[in-house]
C-alpha cells in the first residue's frame, strides 16, 4: 500500500481488543490487538478504514489513542442507501444488509449504547455479525453491495460524497464526545445561582421560582395556581373570563393580564432549571467538559440529534460556561443565512445569486425587492421555504415569485410533490420518508366533504414537509461536507486543534492559542471547498466568518 492511496481495509472488532481483518486482494487475518494494529497501519498508510459501525468501534480507538483519517462506516451508508430505495426503517446493521439480498432474516438494529459503566474495548456481541459467515468477509461484500448501489444511481458522484461526508461525521462525532466541550461547572453554577436562587433539594422550586408562583397565583386573586400543569393555567384564564387554546408561551403573550408577565418569566427559568440545571452539571460534565453523545443523521433531513444532554439546545444564559483552557481559543463560526442561499444554488436562479453575493443576503433581498424592509424580505423567503400563506406572508410571497419565479418554482414543485405522496431528494440525494399508508388513505378517494377537506389538509402539510425538506436537507448536506473538509484541513496543519462542537450550520473549534488565526483561516476555506463539492456551479455566496473568543458567548 502507498501513503494516501485510496486503498480500503475492512475491520470488523471482536472480543476483547481483538478483530478480524482484510487487506486488498490478501486473505483475511486475525488481530490480536486491533487497536495497535489500526493505529501502525493509520500512521504508515492511512487507508480508508471500512468498519461496521463507527458509533460502536471508534470511542475503543479513541480511548486507546488512535484517531482515524478516513473510513466507510457501513451501518450509516447502509441508512442512506435504505432511505434512497424507499425503504426506510428497515435495519442497517452489519448482519442485516448482509442478510437482506440473500432474502434471508434481518435481524433487528441493536438499541443504543449505554456508556455510563466502565468502557468496553470493543462493543461485541449485539447481534449484528452474521452467523456462519467470517464476518470480515460478509463486511466486504456488503460494502461490494453498498458500491453497486452507489453508482447505480442517477447521480452517483453527488451519492458517494454523501455518503463520505456522512462517514467522515461519524468520525467527528465520535471525536467531539471524546475530546468533550470545555465547561466551567464552577461559571454554571454561578449563574444558575444568579438567575434561581441557592440550590434546592431535588423537587424543590428554587427561590426565584417560589417567588414567581407566588406572584402567578396573587395575580389570580389569590388562588393557588401551579404553574408547572398547564391545564390549571388554562382554567385560571377561563375563571377570568379569558379563554386560550393552551399554556403555551406563543399564546400567552397575545393576551393582557397581570399573571402573563410572570408566567413567561417562569416558564423560561423553569426549562433552564429542568433541562440544565445543578442536575444536568452533575450528569453531563466530567473534569471540565461536557461529552454529549451525537447521532450522525439522527433527524430525516441528515441534521444531526443527540441521545441525552441536549447539546442542540444549549440556553445562550449558559454559553459564558463555555471557555477555552488556559492558552488555548474558542474559534466559533456561523454559516450567513445558509438555507435561502442553499435554494438559491439548489434552483439556479441567477438573479437570486446576484442577491446573495453579500454577507447579508435578507439586507440585499429587502433593497431589490422589498423597498429596504430587511423584515418583510425575510417573511417572504421563509414563507417561500416554509409554506407560509397567513397573514402578510401570501402577498410578500408574490412578490418573491414575481421577482425570483425559478427560486419559488423548485420549492412549490416540491411540494406538488409531497402532495402527490412522491419523495424529493436534496443535492446529494438525502432522500425524504415516503408518506404513510394512513396518510394515503386519507387522500385517496373519499366520499364525504368532510373527508374530503381533510384529504386536502394531510396533503397540504405533507407539501409543506417535502417543501422544506429539499432545503433543508440540501444545507445539511453543505454543512456536513464543510465539517468533514474542515476535519481533514485542521489536522493536516493544526493536528492539536478539535472540534468540539457542531449544530446544523454552526461549529466550534478548540485551539492552542497560537493556532486559533490558522483555524480560522481553514473555516473559511472549508466553507469554499464545501460549497465547490456540493453546488460547483453556482454562483451564490456561502459566507462563514470565524471569531476567536474564550468563551463561547462571547463569539456569538
Amino acid at each position: 500500500m502507498t501513503q494516501n492511496a485510496e486503498v480500503r481495509v475492512v475491520v470488523v472488532p471482536g472480543a476483547e481488543g481483538a478483530g478480524r481483518a482484510v487487506l486488498p486482494d490478501q486473505s483475511p487475518i486475525d488481530v490480536p490487538d486491533l487497536a495497535a494494529w489500526m493505529g501502525d497501519l493509520e500512521r504508515r498508510h492511512a487507508p480508508r478504514w471500512v468498519l461496521p459501525s463507527l458509533d460502536e468501534a471508534y470511542p475503543a480507538l479513541l480511548r486507546a489513542g488512535v484517531r482515524l483519517g478516513r473510513c466507510h462506516d457501513l451501518a450509516l451508508v447502509e441508512g442512506i442507501l435504505l432511505a434512497f430505495e424507499q425503504q426506510p426503517g428497515k435495519p442497517r446493521n452489519l448482519a442485516a444488509a448482509w442478510a437482506r439480498p440473500r432474502r434471508l432474516a434481518e435481524p433487528a438494529d441493536p438499541p443504543p449504547l449505554v456508556r455510563d459503566g466502565p468502557p468496553a474495548l470493543f462493543e461485541t456481541d449485539r447481534g449484528t455479525t452474521p452467523v456462519g459467515v467470517d464476518p470480515v468477509l460478509a463486511a466486504t461484500e456488503v460494502l461490494t453491495d453498498q458500491e453497486r448501489r452507489l453508482a447505480a444511481t442517477a447521480h452517483p458522484d453527488r451519492l458517494r460524497l454523501l455518503a463520505a461526508a456522512e462517514s467522515a461525521g461519524g468520525l467527528a462525532a465520535a471525536e467531539m464526545s471524546h475530546h468533550g466541550l470545555p465547561w466551567r461547572a464552577e461559571v454554571h453554577t454561578g449563574l444558575l445561582t444568579e438567575m434561581l436562587g441557592p440550590r434546592t433539594a431535588p423537587g424543590v422550586r428554587p427561590a426565584k421560582l417560589a417567588v414567581l408562583a407566588e406572584r402567578i397565583s396573587a395575580a389570580f386573586a389569590g388562588r393557588p395556581i401551579n404553574p408547572d400543569h398547564p391545564p390549571s393555567i388554562v382554567k385560571a384564564f377561563a375563571r377570568e373570563g379569558i379563554e386560550v387554546s393552551s399554556a403555551r408561551a406563543w399564546v400567552l403573550r397575545e393576551i393582557e393580564h397581570p399573571a402573563v408577565a410572570p408566567l413567561l418569566e417562569y416558564k423560561e427559568l423553569a426549562r433552564l432549571w429542568v433541562a440544565h440545571g445543578w442536575s444536568w452539571l452533575d450528569s453531563w460534565v466530567t473534569a471540565g467538559r461536557f461529552r454529549p453523545e451525537y447521532v450522525v443523521g439522527g433527524v430525516v433531513s441528515g441534521r444531526w440529534a443527540t441521545r441525552g444532554g441536549a447539546a442542540l439546545q444549549l440556553p445562550k444564559a449558559l454559553r459564558t460556561a463555555v471557555r477555552a483552557d488556559p492558552g488555548w481559543s474558542l474559534v466559533a463560526a456561523d454559516a450567513s443565512q445558509l438555507e435561502p442561499r442553499v435554494l438559491g444554488a439548489l434552483s439556479g436562479d441567477q438573479r437570486f445569486a446576484e442577491v446573495s453575493a453579500t454577507d447579508d443576503l435578507y439586507t440585499s433581498l429587502a433593497a431589490d425587492a422589498f423597498d429596504g424592509d430587511r423584515g418583510r424580505a425575510k417573511i417572504a423567503m421563509l414563507s417561500a421555504m416554509y409554506g407560509g400563506t397567513s397573514g402578510e406572508a401570501g402577498p410578500l410571497l408574490a412578490v418573491l415569485r414575481k421577482r425570483f419565479p425559478v427560486a419559488v418554482e423548485y420549492v412549490e414543485q416540491a411540494a406538488r410533490a409531497g402532495e402527490e405522496g412522491r419523495v424529493v431528494r436534496s443535492r446529494l440525494g438525502r432522500t425524504s420518508p415516503p408518506p404513510s399508508a394512513a396518510w394515503r388513505e386519507r387522500t385517496g378517494a373519499s366520499e364525504t366533504e368532510t373527508e374530503q377537506r381533510a384529504g386536502r389538509q394531510a396533503a397540504r402539510e405533507w407539501g409543506r414537509f417535502t417543501r422544506n425538506f429539499v432545503v433543508q436537507a440540501s444545507a445539511a448536506d453543505w454543512a456536513l461536507t464543510m465539517l468533514a473538509t474542515l476535519r481533514r484541513r485542521l489536522f493536516q496543519v493544526a493536528p492539536l486543534a478539535q472540534i468540539v462542537f457542531f449544530q446544523h450550520d454552526e461549529v466550534l473549534v478548540h485551539c492552542p492559542a497560537e493556532v486559533a488565526e490558522i483555524a480560522v483561516a481553514e473555516i473559511g476555506a472549508a466553507a469554499e471547498e464545501a460549497s465547490a463539492l456540493v453546488f460547483p456551479e453556482t454562483a451564490v455566496l456561502f459566507p462563514l466568518v470565524a471569531q476567536v473568543a474564550q468563551s463561547y458567548a462571547d463569539a456569538k
